[in-house]
Order: C-alpha cells, then sequence, then structure tokens
C-alpha cells in the first residue's frame, strides 16, 4: 500500500462506477470528464495496492476487494453528506435562525400522500430550510447518519434516538365500488378466494403478520403482485381488485369501498424520531416536530368511524 492517502473524491469517484457500471456513466453522474475519473480509480488503486476493476470488452467488473470496499466507502459518503448537512445550517444561518438541509426518510405512501401538505407548510414558514426526502421502506439508521428524521411504522429498537409515537394507523381491504357491482361483496375470509386480490410482490413483514393473524388468507392468493405501496393502491383506485389499504387515505376517494371490516382489520404503529444529538438542532427541531404535529392530523383521520357493514347496495 502506498503512503499517500487517498483523497475523498477517490471515493466518490469508486462509489459512482460502482453504481453506473462503467467510466463514462459515472463521469455523467459526477459532472466530470472521463479520463478525469479514470485517473481517481488508478490513484484510489495505487494508494491502496488493489486492484478494484477488471477491464473487459463488456465494460468494467468490480473485483472481490471493490465490493469488500463498497460498504465502507458508502458509510464515508454518508458521513460526508451530513457534515454538508450541519456546514450548510451553520453557514447559511445566524444563531438559532432555521435554515439549512433536513434529510427525512418515509415510505413511498407517506411521502407521496401525506407529507406534502406538511412540507408545504413547513416551506412557507422557513424558506431557508432545505428539504430532502428519501422514499424508500427501509429502515434507515439513524445513528448512522443516513436520515436525520425517520418515520416508522415499527418502533425503532435503536437507543441514543428521540422517539414520538404518534398513534396507530388503521389498514383494511377495499375495493373501488365499479369492482363491486362487477364481481359481487366477499361476505367471509373465504370469499377472497373468489376474487382478484392485489398483494406484494415479496413477502414482507406486514403479509407474514396478516397471514399469521388470519389463516383464511391462506387461500387467498394474489392475482395481482406490486413491490410498491402507491402502484398498489393505484390498481385497487383503477378498480382491479381487492387489496389493503390506509383507512384514512381510503376515505377521501368515495369510490373506495371497505369489505369485511368485521373480519379483517390491521393497525400500524407510527411513529418519528431522529438521534437524540439533533434535539437542539433549530432545523431538526422544528422539522421534527411539524411532521409529528401533521403525521397525528393524518392518523386521527382514520380513526373516524365509518359505514357499520359489509353489505352494501349499488345503484
Amino acid at each position: 500500500m502506498s503512503d499517500f492517502e487517498p483523497s475523498w473524491d477517490h471515493y466518490r469517484t469508486f462509489l459512482a462506477v460502482m453504481r453506473e457500471g462503467s467510466l463514462s456513466a459515472a463521469a455523467r453522474d459526477l459532472g466530470l470528464a472521463q479520463p478525469t475519473v479514470g485517473r481517481h480509480i488508478e490513484a484510489l488503486e495505487t494508494a491502496i495496492g488493489i486492484q478494484l476493476f477488471l477491464r473487459t470488452p463488456q465494460g468494467l467488473l468490480p473485483t472481490e476487494a471493490a465490493i469488500d470496499l463498497r460498504p465502507q466507502a458508502e458509510q464515508l459518503s454518508l458521513q460526508a453528506t451530513a457534515l454538508l448537512r450541519s456546514v450548510s445550517a451553520h453557514r447559511s444561518s445566524a444563531k438559532g435562525a432555521v435554515a439549512g438541509t433536513v434529510r427525512i426518510s418515509a415510505s413511498d405512501t407517506i411521502a407521496v400522500e401525506v407529507l406534502p401538505d406538511i412540507l408545504e407548510g413547513l416551506a412557507n414558514r422557513y424558506p431557508a430550510l432545505i428539504i430532502e426526502l428519501s422514499v424508500s421502506d427501509t429502515i434507515e439508521d439513524l445513528l448512522r447518519q443516513e436520515a436525520d428524521i425517520a418515520i416508522r411504522l415499527a418502533a425503532p429498537t435503536q437507543e441514543a434516538l428521540v422517539v414520538r409515537r404518534i398513534g396507530s394507523i388503521d389498514v383494511g381491504l377495499y375495493a373501488h365500488r365499479r369492482y363491486l357491482e362487477q364481481h359481487g361483496v366477499p361476505i367471509t375470509l373465504d370469499d377472497l378466494s373468489r376474487h382478484r386480490l392485489i398483494g406484494y410482490h415479496s413477502e414482507t413483514a406486514f403479509v407474514r403478520s396478516m397471514r399469521k393473524r388470519y389463516p383464511a388468507l391462506e387461500h387467498a392468493q394474489p392475482a395481482l403482485k406490486v413491490d410498491s405501496n402507491i402502484a398498489q393502491m393505484a390498481l385497487i383506485r383503477s378498480g382491479c381488485g381487492i387489496g389493503f389499504f390506509q383507512v384514512g387515505l381510503a376515505r377521501r376517494d368515495p369510490d373506495l369501498v371497505r369489505v369485511l371490516q368485521d373480519e379483517l382489520a390491521m393497525t400500524l404503529p407510527a411513529f418519528v424520531a431522529m438521534h437524540e444529538n439533533l434535539r437542539a438542532t433549530p432545523r431538526c427541531r422544528v422539522t421534527f416536530d411539524a411532521i409529528a404535529d401533521g403525521m397525528e392530523v393524518h392518523v386521527k383521520s382514520s380513526d373516524r368511524q365509518g359505514p357499520a357493514g359489509n353489505l352494501y347496495i349499488f345503484v
């Protein structure tokens, strides 16, 4: 290994090549010239004394060493991004002012259906605040600063976090009125085996818990499988079949009808969390409070009682 310590820029370039699969694509992603990207990779390989990529007619192929190095390089990237968020806040604001960047992690459903109204109000109150929204169902690690604030539908297990439980989100089975007019209303869980169900492509914790709680669902195989909550909601809204929907969101659409309400119901505990070290940071504190308050309003919208029963007459 060389005595020369690699520049962070070289690790950043390495990650871009790993993601993009070629020097040219990495150069476009980074806004650099392709020869510069090539020099960064060569300099990094020289500095650490390890070959990172094999040059083949099919492009660059990462070596085993590159695959092993990637998690550490990604951690460096997270730390550098977190540092820049802190620097931007201190550089662009006077002491105590709300300014700088806050990174929020949320599922696609919350990011698309709930957060926009909350963030619109936040942006109007604090024009110097910059929001980075990470849309993902994975639980990003707050302790590693992958995000500043996370909205989670599961209890955080990490320590050193500020956590606010905002209640439980009700989930039920819904179908568009048009689908039920054509195919009838299921009266029992066993009836679901004769309907088009919209489910998940992968076996999520939510799916496993539902099957364990309601064994009849084992015989109700989805006719449509998706790996996106938003796509599932769109399919239900289009009348493709029956699927799970957050009760508060379903109430926004008068054509969505809840079925088997007495037979099947599920609640998901909702939390907003951030690292305790960010509690005194103005930009994070006001963002945390705004999200928690807005999420509480959303949760309460699913607490209102809907129509009783599962039989509907369509005219």
